[in-house]
């Protein structure tokens, strides 16, 4: 399993802060004449951490490809930053970890139970069914957290402050406290979390591990306190955990961990200069040809199972059915852009979703009106072009931890913009009051959302998105990750 638990000469590292998650800062790619060629990654998280000026601090990640892993082979304890590469002012240390382990922990438990537990995607007459398959999937996951645990408590100072990601490393705060103790230890959410009864659907042990891994950090963050409270309660059904959901603690064998909630934010800054960028305006102008005036509903979202992308396109037919003063009126441009292509449920979403596109646009078509463009490659500078001329942009995940694309669109829109909202997104708790509120499953409902965002005034939907911009960025990555730092002390 790669170079993970190297000998030092001292039992600890130097670095002060760290920073735990799957996917790192940078990924490699192999150029044609067989050299490494390293690309630089965006993101919340990303963004964060750069409030840190600390060069001595150290991001732990995964190598997810073969580049990334010979990339981390070739460097000194699997540290980029020591084999010369420029990874952004941080340290960076990328885990070798042997590729059957990576993807069985990776897409067999992280992505194919934990993702779908937390996200209640479920059809339960069939799934899931833990079968011996899956317990070998498990010991994957358990080695796979165990690399990460071992290489923060090498690269860790002293009393330092570890701030692990994501339901990949669950059970790394637990691991990491066993070898270092002296470690300030958070672990932050970025997913909803499941209620207790759903989240029983996972073996007992399983359940037992993930909470318990999670437990073993001073702190566990969540973006909404609903989340908080959902983890709280399955701590306390669970392990008979002792909770205290006004002060949020959670008490167990005889630890307390605090939770705290972070909404994490847009960038207001990157996302206005990046929007009004040439490539965007290059865009924008195709996408002004494409729609020739009429008005648009949009929706930006990568082909993930929880974005619920079928039934939003199945709302936007029944108002073409139902409202035919919209015909050769209004355009939905929907970007849904590649994810997990190596799950077969995903693969088949996609197809779904280019089906149903089709069927739309062989539906209603005329000669000079296409009433749906879809794009299914990712292109960021489009979305952003999307997001200024949206007067309608439509986010209805099943369930989402926060949802960026419903705190972004108000932030770049050029002229106002309905936001028609899923309450079972992250975000709803902030954005409530000024979107137009869906039950995602509700196809009748969301059409007439639809229909009142397109028919809102101007001057309101001017008001509500100044009042959704402010909202979306009173967080900012930046500040969300130091507010999670002071926190720990």
């Amino acid at each position: 399993m790669g170079d993970l638990t190297t000998e030092r000469s001292s039992p600890t590292g130097t670095a002060p802060v760290l920073v735990a998650s799957n996917r790192g800062p940078v990924s490699f790619s192999t150029a044609d004449d067989d050299t490494l060629t390293l690309r630089r990654g965006g993101g919340g998280l990303v963004s964060g951490l750069s409030a840190i000026a600390d060069p001595s601090a150290v991001w732990v990640c995964a190598a997810l490809g073969d580049a990334d892993r010979r990339a981390a082979a070739e460097a000194p304890h699997g540290r980029l930053d020591l084999a010369g590469h420029d990874v952004g002012g941080q340290a960076v240390r990328m885990l070798d970890i042997d590729p059957e382990t990576f993807a069985r922990a990776y897409n067999g438990v992280a992505n194919s139970t934990l993702w779908f537990v937390h996200h209640l995607l479920y059809a339960t007459p069939t799934a899931p069914a833990f079968d011996a398959g899956f317990r070998t999937e498990w010991q994957a996951y358990l080695a796979y957290n165990a690399a990460f645990a071992d290489a923060l408590a090498a690269e860790a100072a002293p009393g330092a402050a570890v701030l692990v990601q994501d339901y990949h490393l669950s059970l790394v705060p637990a691991l990491l406290r066993a070898a270092r103790p002296d470690l300030r230890i958070g672990h932050f959410s970025h997913t909803p979390w499941a209620p207790p009864e759903y989240f029983r659907l996972l073996p007992d042990d399983v359940a037992t591990a993930v909470l318990t891994g999670i437990l073993g950090a001073d702190r566990a963050g969540f973006l909404t306190r609903r989340w908080a409270l959902a983890f709280a309660d399955c701590c306390e059904a669970l392990l008979g955990a002792t909770v205290d959901r006004t002060a949020l603690t959670v008490t167990h064998d005889g630890r307390t961990t605090f939770l705290g909630v972070h909404g994490l934010g847009a960038d207001a800054d990157f996302l206005r200069d990046r929007a009004h960028r040439p490539d965007v305006d290059e865009r924008l102008a195709a996408l002004r040809e494409a729609v020739g005036g009429r008005r648009t509903v949009v929706r930006v979202d990568r082909t993930e199972l929880s974005k619920n992308i079928v039934r939003g396109l199945l709302a936007y037919r029944h108002l073409l059915r139902t409202r035919p003063e919209w015909h050769d009126r209004v355009v939905h441009v929907a970007f849904a852009y590649p994810s997990r292509t190596d799950l077969a449920e995903y693969r088949a979403y996609t197809a779904e979703v280019q089906r149903l596109a089709q069927e739309i646009n062989d539906e209603f078509a005329t000669p000079t009106w296409q009433p749906l463009i879809l794009h299914v490659d990712d292109d960021f500078p489009r979305s952003l072009a999307a997001y200024r001329l949206a007067d309608v942009a439509l986010v209805n995940p099943i369930r989402d931890g926060m949802n960026l694309v419903a705190k972004e669109v108000p932030v770049v829109s050029d002229h106002g913009c309905a936001l028609v909202l899923s309450r079972e997104a992250g975000a709803y708790a902030e954005l409530a009051d000024d979107a137009i509120t869906v039950n995602p499953y509700d196809i009748i409902a969301t059409a007439d959302a639809l229909h009142a965002g397109l028919t809102m005034p101007a001057d309101e939907r001017a008001d509500r998105t100044k009042r959704l911009a402010a909202a979306a960025t009173a967080l900012p990555p930046q500040q969300w990750f130091l507010d999670q730092l002071n926190a720990l002390g």
